[in-house]
């Protein structure tokens, strides 16, 4: 038979670039919340359709000023002044809604997950039904890391399978680690993090000023009527309701959005980010990432943004789509032995050792009292034949396993503990089995000496 010759290296890597070219994109195989558009181009957060709503709020008064307020004050005016006015709120509303985009469509700081956990640092023995000690895998849960001269633990996330780098967070929205997180935005659709919070304070601080510089000329719309026509104030403002809607939205506004910028000037000044002044409280303890005010503003708007450690639009490696996760020995997360309730919330805690305990000894519980129940028949059972205890051990430790198999693939399901009917029917079928098994032993014995 003709065997043909090994493939070259060139068919190799044509081969290699074909598979890569089957491969889905990055974007395509994430395993976050996120939602992408132009094939990978924008990232947003899965609550992207309230961007609409934040456009909405910021076209639609200065549509108005426009038609009325400064239309108002070209025609009846002048056009040195309302032809100015107009375009310049044009521009500026033009700008506020890029910046809005640049800080919702743009990589927040996403840490890649890892395809399978670091290598751990120790083991820990494990002792196992039957008196074996198997060694298992543990990662400790914290880590210490200098910054500043000051020690910060970072943590690991059982999620994305790393440990988190330094003022990294897991949005619970998005479904990442995003790194320097300050908090999930819902009028952004998106969370902030160190390469979008530069673009999202620009944003807030330049709604702030587009909503002052409406408001400002619509009180000098409201002011140049009563000059002009020689009435007060009140009979100037009837005469332009369009400048009283916007002087009153605006003045609900300019609290929400002047409050966060002068909020987030503060966070700037001691470079701290909103989930750290909520959870930390640096004004009780040193802040390892303050150095100064204006260090601080020049680490915030003039230091180089970090390139996205997410190529979206690449091929997914085929090592990496296929790769499975193969550990011996066991694998314990850092998590382990902390209640469960610490981890999900509405859960009753139960550490996971209760459980782990529960899995290897709690199921064999039924069984093994039944098992005790005929220990007083072992002596009766060991003059039976042979044949016939090696039958009835098979068939009780069989009914058992398969009793416990189905206890075990019904957790998760029902989240009881209490014992199963299976196996008290089980117990009950052993019980008798044992009981008919030392019956038929006595008179097979007796007919014998007979």
């Amino acid at each position: 038979m003709h065997v043909g010759p090994p493939p070259r290296g060139s068919d190799l890597a044509a081969r290699g670039m074909a598979a890569d070219a089957e491969s889905p994109r990055v974007f395509e195989a994430w395993k976050g919340s996120n939602i992408f558009f132009l094939q990978g181009r924008f990232i947003f957060g899965p609550d992207v359709r309230s961007l609409f709503l934040t456009i909405f709020l910021i076209v639609a008064p200065v549509s108005i000023f426009c038609m009325f307020v400064a239309r108002k004050l070209m025609d009846e005016f002048s056009s040195t002044l309302g032809i100015p006015v107009m375009v310049i709120a044009v521009l500026f509303t033009l700008y506020d809604l890029t910046l809005l985009l640049v800080t919702s469509g743009r990589d927040p700081g996403i840490v890649p997950r890892n395809a399978h956990p670091p290598e751990p640092e120790f083991f820990e023995d494990n002792n196992e039904v039957g008196g074996a000690r198997t060694p298992q895998l543990r990662l400790p849960r914290t880590k210490d890391v200098n910054v500043n001269g000051m020690t910060v633990k970072v943590k690991y996330c059982d999620t994305c399978m790393l440990y988190r780098p330094p003022r990294c967070s897991h949005c619970s929205i998005c479904n990442n680690c995003v790194e320097r997180f300050d908090h999930h935005c819902p009028w952004v659709g998106q969370c902030i993090g160190l390469r979008n919070y530069r673009f999202f304070y620009m944003f807030v601080f330049s709604t702030t000023l587009l909503c002052l510089y409406v408001c400002g000329f619509s009180w000098v719309c409201i002011v140049k009527i009563r000059n002009a026509e020689q009435i007060s104030i009140w009979r100037a403002m009837t005469k332009t309701p369009a400048s009283i809607v916007l002087i009153i939205y605006i003045f609900i506004s300019v609290w929400f959005v002047g409050g966060l910028s002068v909020f987030h000037l503060y966070l700037m000044s001691t470079n701290q980010t909103t989930y750290e002044n909520f959870r930390y409280r640096y004004d009780r303890r040193a802040n390892p990432y303050n150095r100064g005010v204006v260090e601080n503003f020049k680490e915030i708007f003039f230091t180089t943004i970090p390139p996205s450690k997410n190529k979206f639009r690449a091929r997914v490696p085929r090592e990496q789509e296929y790769q499975q996760l193969t550990t011996g020995g066991g694998f314990m997360s850092p998590n382990m032995g902390r209640a469960v309730g610490d981890i999900e919330m509405g859960r009753k805690p139960v550490t996971w050792d209760e459980l782990r305990a529960v899995t290897q000894g709690g199921d064999l519980e039924e069984g093994l009292s039944s098992r005790n129940m005929v220990d007083d028949k072992d002596s009766e059972l060991s003059e039976i034949s042979p044949d016939l205890r090696r039958e009835f051990l098979s068939t009780r430790g069989v009914e058992v396993q398969a009793a416990l198999h189905h206890r075990r693939s019904s957790w998760g399901r029902g989240g009881s503990w209490e014992t199963m009917p299976e196996v008290r029917a089980v117990a009950s079928a052993m019980w008798e089995t044992s009981r008919i098994g030392s019956g038929s032993g006595s008179r097979s014995m007796s007919a014998a000496s007979l």
